[in-house]
C-alpha cells in the first residue's frame, strides 16, 4: 500500500440511503443500432462495483450517459440523489470520471494538468498542490511530474487521468477500463487506492474485460449484453458457485469454435 493512502474504517450503510447510482430505463440508439436498451441498474453506496460485458455490449455508452458525457434517448440517470441531466452541476460535482479513450491537455506537464483540473473543480490552490504531490507519489509519477503528458506512455496517461478524476475528492468514481495498459506494479497501486477510497465512504464503478481482476477486487458486479443487464448483485450471487469467467461465458452465450472450423489453419503451405 502506498504511504500516501491511509486505511479508514469501513462505513455502515442502510437501506434508507440514496443509491450511489440509479439508472432506470436508460436507452440510446445510434442510427439502427440499439446500444443501450431500457437498462436498469442500481449501485449501492460504499461498494466497488464491476461492470462486465463483451465488446459492443453497451458498457461505455451506459457509463457515458450515467456521468453526463452522452445524453440518453430515454430513461433517467441519478448519482447520489441528483439527476445527471436535470441537475448536471450538482451531479458532476460529486463524480470523478475516467472515460475510455480520454483526451488530455497533453501539452501540459502532469503537475500542470492536475492544477488545471483542480482549478476547474474549484479546489483551493494550496489544496491542489498538496493533493497533486500525494497523487503523483501514490501513482508512481513523481519523477515525471514536470514531463509533458504528450510524452507519457499509455499506462502513464491512464494513471494521470485517474489522478485528475480524484483531485477534487469525489464521492463516486466511474472508471472505464482503468487498468488497461497499466503494468502490474502500477495496477496494484491503483487497487490499493480504490480499496481505500471505498473504505473511506466512496463508491467506485469500473468496467473491465479482465475477469480475474474484477473477481479479486469488486464487491458487486453486473453483466451487460446487447444493451441490457443480464444479472446484477454480489459477487457470490452472480457467480452461483462457478468462476466469474465461466458464469460470464454462460450468460452471454459463448460458443467454442468447433473442430471443423478454420481447418486451413492446421496445415502449413509450402
Amino acid at each position: 500500500m502506498s504511504p500516501c493512502v491511509k486505511s479508514l474504517p469501513a462505513p455502515v450503510f442502510t437501506e434508507a440511503m440514496e443509491p450511489a447510482v440509479r439508472l432506470a430505463g436508460l436507452s440510446k440508439v445510434f442510427g439502427t443500432k440499439v446500444a443501450v436498451d431500457h437498462l436498469d441498474l442500481t449501485v449501492r453506496p460504499g461498494c466497488l462495483f464491476g461492470l462486465l460485458g463483451p465488446n459492443g455490449a453497451g458498457k461505455t455508452t451506459t457509463l457515458s450517459m450515467a456521468t453526463g458525457l452522452l445524453r440518453p434517448d430515454g430513461g433517467t440517470a441519478e448519482v447520489l440523489g441528483h439527476d445527471v441531466w436535470a441537475d448536471p452541476a450538482a451531479a458532476k460535482a460529486r463524480i470523478g470520471v475516467l472515460p475510455d479513450g480520454l483526451r488530455l491537455f497533453d501539452r501540459l506537464s502532469g503537475r500542470e494538468l492536475l492544477r488545471y483540473v483542480g482549478l476547474l473543480r474549484r479546489v483551493p490552490a494550496a489544496t491542489i498542490a498538496d493533493r497533486s504531490d500525494q497523487l503523483l507519489e501514490a501513482l508512481g509519477l513523481t519523477a515525471d511530474r514536470d514531463t509533458l503528458v504528450v510524452e507519457y506512455s499509455a499506462g502513464m496517461a491512464k494513471k494521470i487521468g485517474l489522478a485528475c478524476a480524484l483531485i477534487h475528492a469525489p464521492r463516486l468514481l466511474v472508471l472505464d477500463e482503468p487498468f488497461e495498459a497499466v503494468d502490474p506494479v502500477s495496477g496494484e497501486g491503483i487497487r490499493s487506492i480504490l480499496r481505500n477510497f471505498v473504505a473511506g465512504g466512496g463508491t467506485a464503478v469500473l468496467s473491465s474485460h479482465v475477469m480475474e481482476l474484477v473477481e479479486s477486487l469488486c464487491d458487486e458486479v453486473a453483466v451487460v449484453a446487447r444493451g441490457r443487464v443480464l444479472t446484477s448483485g454480489s459477487l457470490d450471487d452472480v457467480r452461483q458457485g462457478e468462476s466469474l469467467q465461466q458464469r460470464f461465458l454462460d450468460l452471454v452465450g459463448f460458443r467454442a469454435v468447433g473442430e471443423d472450423t478454420l481447418t486451413w489453419l492446421r496445415s502449413s503451405s509450402d
